[in-house]
């Protein structure tokens, strides 16, 4: 894995911390996509020792800042091996009460973003044969009250997912994975962080008797971006300790 580039949108907190560590430890070099300075600074730090990391703060939601990552990617680093689009933000509100403005901010975050990054870095990943690898959610497959928006933006994933996988084969391939409950708790900037706290209930309603965290996606999406998994394209991965396989009777 040496000598390989990758970026991680979302990559300054949560999962996305887990998988940026997961790569470095694999000596890539990673590039941080996050609009938290604060997070990013602090992650770079931490990091330092593992390996060669670079945290560039933009708005993912705006093109022209996309544009300029992908010239600054090209200037400086010339390829682009793996692109992980795990940033997103999670919102609940009854959809009568639901403004357009926020509708329309959940799927510009979590579901266009992964399009505008990914066809902008579309042609470095060609030339590496790279891997595009998209966070989205057992959401997209099962829900709670008041979560349209978000359960609309995952579900976009998963099926931008197997449609850039055709497009964008045999060069590129491009997978997504659904997380169930991953707790991130630890995983946050240190002004947010706390230690994770889960009731008998909480872990035996997963068939595995457990709570996910990051580190169960970080080491699939390292997986998926190896050219062990050279046959996996437009799949999409449940990762969720079987909760939706449970049938859960009240």
């Amino acid at each position: 894995m040496q000598n390989r580039v990758a970026i991680v949108t979302g990559g300054a907190q949560g999962i996305g911390k887990a998988i940026t560590k997961e790569f470095l430890i694999q000596k890539m070099t990673v590039i941080v996509v996050d609009e938290d300075k604060t997070a990013g600074k602090e992650l770079q730090n931490e990091y330092a020792t593992l390996g060669s990391i670079l945290f560039y703060p933009i708005d993912i939601n705006k093109e022209n800042e996309i544009k300029k990552l992908n010239a600054y990617v090209k200037k400086h680093f010339g390829k682009l091996d793996a692109l992980v689009n795990n940033a997103g933000i999670f919102k609940k509100e009854p959809i009568e009460n639901l403004s357009l403005k926020k509708w329309q901010q959940i799927l510009n975050t979590n579901l266009t973003s992964v399009f505008l990054m990914s066809k902008y870095f579309t042609p470095l990943l060609k030339k590496s044969h790279g891997s595009i690898i998209n966070i989205a959610s057992t959401r997209a497959l099962m829900s709670e009250p008041h979560t349209e928006a978000y359960a609309a933006s995952k579900g976009g994933i998963v099926a931008l997912t197997h449609a850039m996988a055709i497009s964008l084969g045999p060069e590129i391939r491009v997978n997504c994975i659904s997380p169930g409950w991953i707790e991130t708790s630890e995983w946050q900037k240190s002004s947010h962080r706390e230690k994770s706290k889960h009731s008998k209930e909480d872990k035996t309603q997963h068939p595995v008797g457990r709570v996910g965290n990051p580190e169960d996606i970080a080491s699939l999406v390292l997986y998926l971006s190896e050219e062990k998994a050279s046959f996996i394209t437009g799949a999409n991965f449940v990762i969720d300790g079987g909760m939706t396989r449970k049938m859960i009777y009240v």
